[in-house]
């Protein structure tokens, strides 16, 4: 069975047809150890083969992976696994959808360290000054995002906190780095004595679902790039997609 998984990881992982030898190159095996897995395969059509002889899952691997994503649900999935995340840590935790107004916080684990802050169930962020506003505005389609962010740059929206003027170019460059990363992290902004980490969750279409957000008090959160905090996250949130069954790029 775990030979016949490690098959059909590397030809869903293709994203196309493989030849009988780059299948087998690829596993380690030998062709002819490899071709009898793949007739058992073609026979309850988990595997199929194409008009040159290549090799590609089949119907009934589709049907498994469509019920699967049936059953799955990202809010609901976060919210199970999120308390133990939260406890581990001992940080505060945001789970955060786009609406309306953008970023719209629609969970809240409180943490022991507490924090003075305007977090809130139901509450928002912005886009430009907050590591989960970042995150969206780094992986969600711009058509989406740019009006409240004009609106931010631009003062037409109300501020929660006195911040520094937002440097569009600044702010830009910061979330070509957080597509490059995967992650956004902000130190004592938009409150001082407050940082955070945020990363997206994807589904199988690689759309994001939401965005986790770790929240402490600055010298109580480690927002280093090394730290414990980024790891877990990452961990969690890339668990997370890959299990709504987004695979990740290299």
């Amino acid at each position: 069975m775990e030979t016949g998984g490690a098959i059909l990881m590397a030809l869903a992982k293709a994203g196309g047809s493989l030849k009988l030898r780059d299948l087998a190159e690829q596993l380690d095996m030998a062709a002819a150890q490899l071709h009898p897995y793949l007739v058992s395969f073609r026979n309850i059509n988990m595997v199929e083969q194409t008009e040159t002889g290549q090799y590609q899952l089949g119907p009934f691997a589709l049907h498994l992976g469509l019920t699967r994503l049936n059953n799955q649900n990202a809010y609901r999935e976060t919210i199970r696994r999120l308390p133990a995340l939260a406890e581990n840590l001992g940080l505060m935790v945001t789970v955060s959808v786009w609406g309306l107004h953008g970023p719209t916080i629609v969970y809240l684990q409180e943490s022991e360290a507490r924090i003075h802050s305007n977090v809130t169930l139901g509450g928002g962020y912005m886009v430009t000054a907050t590591a989960t506003g970042k995150v969206f505005a780094a992986f969600m389609p711009a058509k989406q995002t740019e009006p409240i962010i004009r609106a931010e740059l631009e003062g037409r929206v109300a501020q929660l906190y006195a911040i520094p003027e937002v440097s569009e170019s600044a702010f830009r460059a910061e979330v070509s780095m957080v597509r490059e990363k995967g992650y956004a992290i902000t130190r004592d902004l938009p409150i001082p004595g407050v940082s955070a980490i945020a990363a997206p969750v994807f589904d199988h279409t690689g759309t994001v679902q939401l965005v986790v957000t770790l929240i402490g008090p600055s010298n109580f959160i480690d927002v280093s790039e090394t730290g414990a905090s980024l790891e877990q996250l990452r961990r969690f949130t890339g668990d997370l997609s890959h299990d709504l069954g987004h695979i990740a790029s290299a």
